[in-house]
C-alpha cells in the first residue's frame, strides 16, 4: 500500500528524522568503545507508553455502559476470558485449557437442536486482586448480562444460552437452547466472566443502577488479563502493570502507560520524539501515517501498518418520532441520496484509490463473498437515478437547485459524525456532493464526550456518519432487538431503529447454523435485504493505522475484527 503524501507535516517530520539520524551513535553490540568484545547487554524492560485518541468509559470486556469507540487495545490489556482469536480470526484458548471440538465430549449437539459445550479453566487462576477464579464466576457473569433491566440480555450468546452451570471449580458447562456456531470463540467482548466477591451483593439485592454505575467497570476495574491497573488520570493516562498470575504467564513487557492523545500530529510528534512508542488503532490518519511510513522507510526505526477491521457507513434515522425530514423513511428518497454518493471519487480524492469501497457489510476476505457480492443491491454513482428517484417522491429541484416537495417542503437533513479517522473529511465530501446534487445539508460534529454518549448517538435526527464492526458483527448489529432505547441503557448498533421482520428471521436461522456453505447462502439474502431497503448508505471497509518503533517486537497484521493486540503478553522491548 502507497499512502498518501501530504507535505504539511513533512517539515516536521524531516527535522525529527535528522536529529536522529545525526544522535551520536552507541557502539556496536558485543564490543566496547576500543572495540573490545564485551557481554551482551540486558534489554531494557522500560514502560511502554501507547498513544490513543480516545478515552474509555469502561476497561471491561463486555461492558454494560460503552460507546465502543476504537478501544479495542484497552480492552485486550485488560481482560481475558475462555478463549480470544488470533492473528488469522481462529479461537484459541486463554482461560481455559483447550477449545471445545465439534462432535466430541467438549461439544455435543443433540438430535432437538439444543447443544452443551464443556469448558476445562487452567489450574490457578486469579483475578486482579488475588481472589481465585472459578467456574462460578461465569454462572455470575451469565446471570448478571442476562439480566433484562441492565439492557444487554437480547445481545448473542446471552440469549442463546439455557443456562451455565459449574460442574465444579475448573469445570464450565454452557447448556444451550439451539446451535450458536461462536460456542467455541467465547471472547472476553462476547462472554465475560464477572467477580461474584465485588458485584454480587448488589445483584442479590437487584440494586441494578448501582451495579451499571459501579466503579468496577472502570476506575476501580479488577480483571483477568495479561495487565491490572495500576492508576487512571481522567483525560490524561492509564498505568497498567503486568500481571504475574496471568494465564499465559507473565507478560514480557512490565508497564504500559496509555496517553490519551486528541490531536494525530501530536501523537506523530511524540512518538518521533522518543515520548510514545505505539500508535493505537483510531489515534492517527491516513495522512499521518503515510507521512511517518515515507518518513521510516530509509531508516527503519519503525514500522507503520494499515489494519482493516471497521465497516464505515452513513445511517439513516428510521424512527417516525425522530426522522427529519420524514421523506428519510420513504426508500426512494434513501436510494436517491445513495446515488448521490461518488465513492469511488471519494476514495481517489481523500486516500490515493487505496480505500476499500463497500457495497455491503461483507468484505472480500471473507469466504463467501462471492455469494453475497452477487446479491448485493449497489447503489452506482448516478445524479440522473437521484433526480428520477427524488421526482417519483414528490421531489423537485426549486428555483435554487434544492429539492422541495408540497408536502415535505424544502428537503433540509442534518449529517452528524464524531471525531475518528476520516470521518470529517469524510463528512464534509458527503455533504458537499449532496449540496451539488439538490440536497441541503447541515454537517454536525460531537465532541469527545458527546461521543460516549449512547443515548446522544442512538437519537440523530437525520444521518450519522461512523464506523462499526466488519462483517457478521454488523450483520447481527441490525436486527431490531440491536435497537438503542431506554430499556437496553441505549445499547446496540442498530442506532437508526431499522426494522425488517423477514431480515430478524434471517439472522435468528444464521445464529443457529453450524454448516458453512449454509451461513454464506444465509448472509447473503440477508444482504440482498439490507441494500434493498438501504437503512445505511455503505462507504468503506476502513483501515486502522498503527505505528510503532522497531524497538518494540510483537504487533503484526490481522484478520479483520481482530485486535492487533489480542497477543500483548508476548510483545517484548529488542533493544
Amino acid at each position: 500500500m502507497r499512502p498518501g503524501f501530504t507535505p504539511h507535516f513533512l517539515p516536521f517530520l524531516f527535522i525529527a528524522l535528522l536529529a536522529a539520524s545525526c544522535a551520536p551513535s552507541a557502539p556496536a553490540r558485543g564490543t566496547t568503545a576500543s572495540g573490545e568484545q564485551a557481554p551482551p547487554a540486558a534489554v531494557p524492560n522500560r514502560t511502554l507508553t501507547i498513544a490513543a485518541r480516545n478515552e474509555p468509559s469502561s476497561l471491561a470486556g463486555k461492558p454494560l455502559l460503552q460507546a465502543n469507540v476504537g478501544l479495542y487495545t484497552a480492552k485486550n490489556l485488560f481482560n481475558a476470558s475462555l478463549a480470544v482469536q488470533d492473528d488469522r480470526g481462529l479461537p484459541v484458548p486463554r482461560l481455559a485449557e483447550a477449545i471445545p471440538r465439534l462432535n466430541t465430549e467438549s461439544w455435543r449437539l443433540f438430535p432437538d437442536g439444543r447443544m452443551e459445550t464443556t469448558w476445562k479453566l487452567k489450574p490457578n487462576l486469579a483475578w486482579h486482586d488475588g481472589t481465585p477464579l472459578v467456574a462460578e464466576d461465569f454462572v455470575f457473569g451469565w446471570r448478571v448480562y442476562a439480566q433484562p433491566q441492565l439492557g444487554i440480555s437480547g445481545f448473542p450468546p446471552i440469549p442463546q444460552i439455557d443456562e451455565i452451570v459449574a460442574v465444579d471449580d475448573r469445570t464450565v458447562l454452557i447448556r444451550w437452547l439451539r446451535p450458536y456456531p461462536q460456542a467455541d470463540a467465547l471472547t472476553p467482548d462476547e462472554f465475560d466472566p464477572l467477580p461474584r466477591h465485588i458485584l454480587e451483593p448488589l445483584f442479590r439485592q437487584e440494586q441494578w443502577e448501582a451495579i451499571a454505575n459501579h466503579p468496577y467497570w472502570n476506575r476501580e476495574f479488577v480483571g483477568l488479563g495479561p495487565y491490572r491497573l495500576g492508576s487512571w488520570e481522567p483525560g490524561s493516562s492509564i498505568e497498567a502493570t503486568a500481571f504475574d498470575r496471568y494465564s499465559m504467564g507473565k507478560p514480557n513487557i512490565e508497564r504500559i502507560r496509555i496517553l490519551y492523545v486528541a490531536d494525530p500530529n501530536t501523537a506523530i510528534a511524540q512518538v518521533m520524539a522518543g515520548e510514545v512508542q505505539l500508535v493505537q488503532e483510531g489515534t492517527i490518519e491516513f495522512e499521518q501515517a503515510g507521512d511517518l511510513k515515507q518518513g521510516w522507510a530509509s531508516n527503519q526505526r519503525g514500522k507503520v501498518m494499515f489494519h482493516a477491521n471497521q465497516w464505515k457507513a452513513t445511517r439513516f434515522e428510521l424512527r417516525p418520532e425522530l426522522a427529519t425530514p420524514k421523506a428519510l423513511l420513504d426508500v426512494r428518497v434513501r436510494r436517491a441520496l445513495a446515488h448521490a454518493v461518488d465513492k469511488q471519487g471519494l476514495n481517489d480524492a481523500l486516500y490515493n484509490g487505496e480505500g476499500l469501497v463497500a457495497e455491503s457489510v461483507i468484505p472480500p476476505m471473507m469466504y463467501y463473498f462471492p455469494a453475497v457480492d452477487a446479491a448485493t443491491v449497489k447503489y452506482r454513482f448516478d445524479v440522473r437515478q437521484t433526480e428520477r428517484l427524488m421526482n417519483e417522491a414528490g421531489f423537485a429541484r426549486g428555483t435554487d437547485g434544492v429539492y422541495v416537495s408540497p408536502a415535505d417542503g424544502r428537503f433540509n437533513v442534518e449529517l452528524k459524525t464524531h471525531p475518528g479517522p476520516g470521518n470529517d473529511r469524510e463528512t464534509a465530501s458527503v455533504a458537499s456532493g449532496w449540496r451539488d446534487a439538490g440536497f441541503e445539508v447541515q454537517e454536525v460534529m460531537l465532541g469527545r464526550a458527546q461521543a460516549q454518549d449512547q443515548q446522544l448517538r442512538a437519537t440523530f435526527p437525520g444521518l450519522y456518519h461512523n464506523s462499526q464492526g466488519i462483517g457478521e458483527t454488523a450483520i447481527y448489529d441490525h436486527v431490531s432487538t440491536a435497537i438503542p432505547s431506554p430499556e437496553n441503557r441505549w445499547i446496540g448498533g442498530n442506532r437508526g431503529g431499522w426494522i425488517s421482520p423477514e431480515y430478524d428471521r434471517l439472522a435468528e436461522v444464521l445464529s443457529g447454523t453450524l454448516n458453512r456453505e449454509e451461513r454464506g447462502q444465509h448472509v447473503a439474502q440477508m444482504t440482498r435485504i439490507f441494500t434493498d431497503e438501504i437503512p445505511s448508505i455503505n462507504m468503506f471497509f476502513t483501515y486502522h493505522h498503527w505505528a510503532w518503533v522497531s524497538a518494540l517486537d510483537g504487533p503484526r497484521e490481522a484478520a479483520p475484527n481482530v485486535s492487533v493486540a489480542w497477543n500483548v503478553h508476548e510483545w517484548r522491548w529488542t533493544q
